[in-house]
């Protein structure tokens, strides 16, 4: 295993890291009121549910690197092509886990708050949500994790991130700068995910479910 590269050129490889998480959290600060505003729609009205999960299924399915090229003409290349890319890809996991979340939180629970007087707002942020919490974080983290990885496309297109790293070391038969790139994306996927992990501890079912 050759570390020559992240040896010799440690700085570069932290500056593309904080690019690179920079990059995907502005795409899921960008994904989570879509898929918010979804995953309310789909609960609200049950109708929609099929076709809102069904569309992004298939969207999904969709190789990334084919959207991206897609939207290089009209978006050009930098930040854009790619945030709008990672957003769509983050919706399958976001909206689903927030469906599934607030269908999970039992309607006896929520009759039982509004019986105490609560308004329908004060019902979700206080009672509704936070129950559906844990779930919603699930999702969030299967989100996150999967644009950091779709976020390497990135570096095709002058967007900044370890995907520059991996694309240059390639163009040039460069391992050590490969294998650089490589480690630094999984370092920062293993940080982020123990991170939300310990967010989701943090909940307020996680800590009466371990006081019980």
């Amino acid at each position: 295993m050759d570390l020559t590269y992240l040896r010799e050129n440690g700085d570069v490889v932290w500056q593309r890291t904080l690019e690179h998480l920079q990059l995907s959290l502005t795409a899921l600060v960008l994904a989570l009121p879509i898929a918010l505003l979804l995953g309310a729609l789909a609960v609200r009205y049950r109708q929609l549910q099929f076709p809102i999960l069904t569309t992004l299924g298939v969207a999904y399915t969709i190789p990334s690197l084919v959207v991206l090229v897609f939207l290089i003409p009209s978006q050009g290349i930098g930040n854009r092509p790619i945030l709008i890319t990672l957003v769509m890809y983050a919706q399958f996991f976001l909206v689903r886990n927030i469906v599934a979340g607030l269908r999970g939180v039992s309607p006896a629970t929520l009759e039982a708050a509004r019986g105490v007087g609560m308004t329908g707002f004060q019902v979700f942020r206080r009672v509704w949500f936070p129950l559906a919490l844990p779930v919603v974080i699930a999702g969030v983290r299967a989100a996150l994790l999967t644009i950091i990885g779709l976020a390497v496309f990135g570096g095709l297109i002058s967007a900044g991130g370890l995907g520059r790293i991996l694309f240059e070391g390639i163009g040039r038969d460069y391992p050590s700068m490969v294998l650089a790139g490589i480690l630094a994306i999984v370092a920062l996927s293993v940080a982020v995910d123990l991170v939300l992990r310990l967010l989701d501890r943090a909940t307020p079912l996680a800590r009466s479910l371990r006081s019980s």
